[in-house]
C-alpha cells in the first residue's frame, strides 16, 4: 500500500467534508514503518476500541454511569469512562 497516496486520499475527504478547498504539495515521498502507527481507515477495531472515543446518544432515564457500565460490559472492556454529561435534551 501506497501510505503517501493513501494518506492525502484520507485528508482529501477530510477537506471535502469540512467544505475546505485546498492543494498539497509533495516535496518528497518517504515511506513509513507500520511499528509508528497506521492510516485511521486501516486502524484495528482493537486499537480504535484502547485508545478511542465512542460517540453515544444516551437515552432518558439511566445515569450516565450506567451507561459507561453498559458500554464496558457489552465491549468487554476492562476501562471506559465519560467526558462529561450523558443528559438528554428534548
Amino acid at each position: 500500500m501506497d501510505v503517501t497516496s493513501e494518506g492525502l486520499k484520507f485528508i482529501d475527504e477530510l477537506d471535502r467534508f469540512g467544505g475546505v478547498s485546498r492543494r498539497w504539495l509533495i516535496k518528497r515521498d518517504e515511506s513509513t514503518d507500520s511499528r509508528y502507527g497506521v492510516l485511521p481507515k486501516t486502524r484495528p477495531i482493537s486499537e480504535l476500541l484502547r485508545f478511542g472515543i465512542i460517540c453515544v446518544d444516551k437515552p432518558p432515564g439511566p445515569t450516565s454511569h450506567e451507561v459507561v457500565a453498559w458500554v464496558k460490559r457489552l465491549l468487554d472492556l476492562p476501562k471506559a469512562g465519560h467526558g462529561g454529561t450523558l443528559e438528554s435534551y428534548p
